[in-house]
């Protein structure tokens, strides 16, 4: 495999880098030499020149209608203490049992006329829907 051997390269050079930067040998870990020769490794020296180079700003306006409007200020509610969160705890709690209880008359309403479609049906025939053959 010969990703193996560039890695096992790769980690010889790093590790023989980081003993010539910082002056002292690893003892206690040794580098694992591979068995092929590694590619060479070489340093070059690169001259840096400054260059003064000139600046300048253009503004560019963007469309009038490319704008999205503003977004709406959000309304934060002020922060409510003791007696409050209590009183405000417990008017939820009595409309939420409101909506449930809707909810379940409603739900008896439609049983007991489903109930009363069905019997009605089962009572006169010409009320049933006809089956297809």
């Amino acid at each position: 495999m010969k990703w193996i051997r560039e890695r096992d390269a790769l980690i010889a050079q790093t590790l023989a880098f980081v003993q010539s930067v910082t002056g002292k040998k690893d003892d206690l870990h040794p580098p694992e030499v591979p068995t092929t020769a590694a590619p060479a490794v070489w340093v070059e020296t690169v001259a840096v020149k400054t260059v003064a180079v000139e600046t300048f700003t253009v503004e560019i306006e963007p469309p009038p209608a490319a704008a999205p409007p503003p977004p709406p200020p959000v309304m934060v509610a002020p922060a409510r203490l003791g007696d409050d969160v209590r009183s405000e705890m417990q008017a939820r709690v009595a409309n939420f049992r409101k909506h449930q209880e809707r909810f379940e008359r409603e739900r008896e309403e439609y049983c007991a006329a489903t109930l009363t479609r069905l019997r009605a049906a089962i009572r006169d025939p010409s009320l049933r829907p006809r089956a297809e053959d």
